[in-house]
């Protein structure tokens, strides 16, 4: 009988202390679904929110409050995957050549911060559209990564 509870026991705090698979479920916007499948190393946060801690990148679908640029925090920079801001969106706070690819396309960025500028480029480093400090842009077909600059 002890033995039973012990086994009882670790099996419920295992199951517990587990976390389940974020992206398994159900309730995860199929944005999410993607992203944490095309960029390794995402924790998803919420039903519409992924993070990569290491990367500095965050990417949020649906509408979110007013920021700096649209929804787009103060000093950070975000790709969308609709023209005019809308869409999913990508938000970085490290400014240096960032990956896109958690985005199936990228329709437009914005950059939120006071300073330099933030270029999406396509494989060929090709400048497709530039946002300067607090503005936005709509962007041209297949941007693969943005570059910030200070």
């Amino acid at each position: 009988m002890k033995r039973i509870l012990s086994v009882a026991v670790a099996v419920l705090l295992a199951a517990t202390l587990t976390p389940a698979a974020a992206h398994a479920s159900e309730d995860l916007h199929p944005d999410v679904e993607y992203a944490m499948d095309a960029v390794p190393g995402g924790v998803a946060v919420s039903d519409n929110k992924v993070v990569w801690p290491d990367l500095g990148m965050t990417l949020t679908t649906g509408a979110t409050s007013a920021r700096a640029v649209g929804n787009c925090a103060t000093g950070t920079y975000c790709a969308y995957s609709g023209t005019g801001m809308s869409g999913s969106k990508l938000t970085f706070s490290v400014c240096t050549n960032v990956s896109t690819s958690a985005l199936r396309t990228v329709g437009s960025i914005a950059n939120g911060r006071s300073s330099g500028l933030v270029r999406a480029r396509n494989s060929a480093a090709t400048v497709l559209g530039t946002a300067g400090p607090n503005s936005a842009t709509d962007v041209g077909a297949g941007t693969t990564n943005l570059l910030c600059t200070l």
